[in-house]
C-alpha cells in the first residue's frame, strides 16, 4: 500500500494553516490594532506544533501516525485510529511498538462524555514461581529480562480488541490491514532504523527467529535504504485481522505460542492466553490548578503523578522560570517523594491493598509537601516513603489520537526493554515482552526470608506487574485539553509531569513543552538531559543535588486542543516521531 500521498497532503496542510491558528490562539480578544502597525511577522516561540484543523495523530513513527490520519480522513474515530496506530507501530517500531506486549489506553468519548481506561497490562503465567527468578541469594536472575521465561501473557490484541468492539467504527479487518500490508511488502529503513537494529543485536540473539528476522542470511545488519520484510508477523496480523482476539488467545497463533514456549523453556500456555482478560477501568480524577487531569490506576503509575501534581499545588510554581535551578529543584524532591511512595505502595489492586484514596488525596500531599526544603535537597536516606492510609476514608511507546467529533485518546504500550525478551515466537513474528523483571522479585525474597508481609508488587500467577506507563487526558473547563504520554522505563512519570506543569504553570505551548530539557529524580542523583545549561547545574549543586549526565528521557507524543484547534507535538528526542492531521 502507497502511503506517501497521505504524509505529502498531512505534512503540509498544517503548515498553510499555522500562521491563522498562532493568531488567533495569542490574539484572540487581544489588541489588534498594535499587531497590526507591525510590518513583520515574528512568532513568540522558537517552537510551534503541527496544527490540524480535523483531528490529529502523534507517534513515534511517520508512518504509524499517516495511517492514523488516514482512517480519521476516511471517516473513522479515534479508538480507529488508535487501533491501526496499534498495530502499524509492531511492524515499524519493533523495539517497542507490539502485539506480544502490553499497556494502557485513556479515551474520551465524546458522545457519551466520559473518560474510560483500558487495562491491557500482562500478567504472571500460572506456572511462575518466585525461585524461577531469583537465584539461592535472592538476587534477580538474568532469565527475569532476556529469553521466553521473561515473557509475561501478553494483553495488547485484548485491550485494542475490546476498545474497538466497544467504541470503534470502522470494521476491525480494515484497521489491521494497513500493518499487514507493510509486515508482507516490507519497510525501507531509515537510518535510526538500520542503527537500532544493529545496537540491539546482542538482545534479538536470544532467539533464531528474531535473529532470522532482523538479520540477513549471513548475520548481516540489514542498511539504510534497505528493505526489512517480516512475512511471518504478517501471517499473524491476518490471522487477528479475520478472526479478532480469539484468533491470538485460542486459534492457531496461541497454539504455535504454547509449542514454542515448551521447546524453549517459557512459561505461556494456551490456557494462560484463553483465561486473559483486558479491563475495562474508571479513571484516578485528579485536579490540579484548576484543571482536571484523567488517568489509569494501578497497575498504571498514575496514582503516582496525582500525588506529586497535589505535592506542586502547595508551591507557586508560576512564579519561578521554567527551567530555572528554583523550579527543578521543587520538580526533583517532589519527584523523589512520589518515587518512594510508589515504590513502597502500589500494586495490583485485585492482589494487594492499595491505599489509592490517601495517595491521591490534597491533605497526604500537604504532609509530603513540609518535607520539601526550597533552599536545600534531601538526602536519600532521609526520605521514606509516607502513610496514605491514614489519609484513606472507609469506605514503552506513547502515541495519542484526537478526531473532529471530540473522542481523544492516548494510549501507552511497550514490550519493556528495547526488543523486549529478545525472544520471537517461530512461525508468528511476534517479539515478546519482559515485564516478568517488573515484579519486586528481590523484595519478595527478603520478606519472605524474614517472615515480613509481601510486597504489593510480588509476583503471583495471574496478577498484572506495576508499571509507571500512565496515559493521560487533561480537561479544561470541562473539555479535552491535553493528551499526554511517554515512554521511558523509571522515567515516565517525572516526564509526563514535566511536560503538564510547562504547559500548565509555565504558560508554554505543547511543542515548547515537549522540548524543555529534562530531569528526573528517583533514588540516587539528579538526572539531567545532554547539554544542560551549566550554570543551572551550578545552582543546583550549591542545593545540594548530586547531578548525573544521562541521555534523553522519553518520547512524548502529545496533542493540544485549544480554538477548535488541534496541535501535535511529536518529541524529537527519538528519531522518525511525527504529528499528523487528517
Amino acid at each position: 500500500m502507497n502511503f506517501s500521498c497521505a504524509i505529502v497532503r498531512a505534512r503540509f496542510r498544517p503548515r498553510i494553516w499555522a500562521a491563522l491558528a498562532v493568531f488567533l490562539t495569542l490574539w484572540s480578544g487581544g489588541p489588534l490594532a498594535e499587531a497590526q502597525q507591525q510590518s513583520l511577522l515574528e512568532y513568540p516561540s522558537v517552537h510551534s506544533p503541527r496544527v490540524g484543523l480535523q483531528g490529529m495523530v502523534v507517534s513515534q513513527n511517520e508512518m504509524a501516525s499517516a495511517i492514523g490520519a488516514k482512517v480519521l480522513a476516511e471517516g473513522g474515530n479515534a479508538i480507529d485510529a488508535a487501533v491501526a496506530v496499534g498495530f502499524a507501530l509492531a511492524v515499524t517500531l519493533p523495539r517497542a511498538g507490539n502485539i506480544g506486549g502490553d499497556g494502557f489506553m485513556t479515551a474520551y468519548l465524546a458522545n457519551e462524555k466520559k473518560v474510560t481506561v483500558i487495562d491491557f497490562r500482562s500478567v504472571a503465567p500460572l506456572a511462575a514461581k518466585l525461585d524461577m527468578f531469583v537465584d539461592a541469594r535472592g538476587k534477580e536472575r538474568p532469565e527475569a529480562s532476556v529469553g521466553y521465561r521473561a515473557a509475561a501473557v501478553p494483553g495488547t490484541v485484548a485491550g485494542l480488541w475490546m476498545a474497538h468492539q466497544k467504541y470503534g467504527l470502522k470494521p476491525w479487518s480494515k484497521l489491521v490491514a494497513p500493518a499487514t500490508a507493510l509486515a508482507r511488502d516490507g519497510l525501507v529503513l531509515s537510518a535510526d532504523e538500520a542503527f537500532v537494529f544493529g545496537w540491539g543485536r546482542k538482545r534479538l540473539e536470544a532467539s533464531a527467529p528474531a535473529k532470522a528476522t532482523f538479520f540477513k542470511a549471513d548475520g548481516a545488519a540489514y542498511k539504510a535504504g534497505e528493505r526489512l520484510q517480516q512475512p511471518q508477523l504478517a501471517w499473524t496480523l491476518e490471522q487477528v485481522a479475520n478472526g479478532g482476539a480469539d484468533a491470538f488467545y485460542r486459534g492457531e497463533v496461541a497454539t504455535r505460542i504454547e509449542a514454542d514456549m515448551r521447546r524453549n523453556g517459557g512459561l505461556v500456555t494456551r490456557e494462560d492466553l484463553a483465561a486473559y482478560r483486558a479491563i475495562e477501568r474508571e479513571p484516578l480524577v485528579g485536579t490540579y490548578r484548576g484543571t482536571t487531569v484523567y488517568t489509569p490506576p494501578p497497575a498504571s503509575g498514575g496514582a503516582a503523578l496525582l500525588l506529586m501534581l497535589n505535592i506542586l499545588e502547595n508551591f507557586d510554581l508560576g512564579r519561578m522560570s521554567a527551567g530555572s535551578a528554583e523550579s527543578l529543584h521543587l520538580l526533583a524532591e517532589t519527584m523523589r517523594l512520589g518515587h518512594r511512595d510508589r515504590v513502597r505502595h502500589f500494586g495490583d489492586t485485585a492482589f494487594a491493598k492499595v491505599p489509592l484514596t490517601g495517595i491521591t488525596s490534597k491533605a497526604y500531599a500537604a504532609e509530603r509537601a513540609k518535607l520539601v526544603d526550597l533552599r536545600k535537597a534531601s538526602d536519600d536516606d532521609d526520605v521514606l516513603a509516607g502513610d496514605p492510609f491514614a489519609y484513606e476514608s472507609p469506605s514503552t511507546t506513547h502515541y495519542s489520537v484526537a478526531d473532529r467529533q471530540g473522542n481523544v485518546v492516548s494510549v501507552t504500550y511497550t514490550l519493556g526493554s528495547d526488543f523486549g525478551s529478545g525472544a520471537m515466537i517461530d512461525g508468528t513474528g511476534i517479539l515478546l515482552n519482559n515485564q516478568m523483571n517488573n515484579f519486586s522479585h528481590e523484595r519478595d525474597f527478603r520478606a519472605a526470608e524474614s517472615n515480613d508481609p509481601e510486597p504489593p508488587n510480588a509476583m503471583r500467577p495471574g496478577k498484572r506487574m506495576m508499571s509507571t506507563m500512565m496515559p493521560t487526558l487533561v480537561f479544561r473547563d470541562g473539555k479535552p485539553w491535553l493528551a499526554l504520554g511517554t515512554p521511558g522505563g523509571g522515567r515516565i512519570i517525572n516526564t509526563v509531569l514535566q511536560v503538564l506543569v510547562n504547559v500548565v504553570d509555565f504558560r508554554l505551548n505543547i511543542d515548547e513543552a515537549t522540548h524543555q530539557t529534562r530531569i528526573s529524580q528517583g533514588d540516587g542523583p539528579l538526572e539531567v538531559e545532554p547539554n544542560f545549561n551549566p550554570d543551572t547545574l551550578d545552582l543546583l549543586r550549591k542545593k545540594g543535588h548530586r547531578i548525573k549526565q544521562s541521555e534523553t528521557m522519553g518520547s512524548a507524543q502529545s496533542i493540544a486542543i485549544e480554538n477548535g484547534y488541534f496541535f501535535g507535538a511529536p518529541d524529537p528526542r527519538r528519531p522518525g516521531a511525527a504529528a499528523i492531521a487528517p
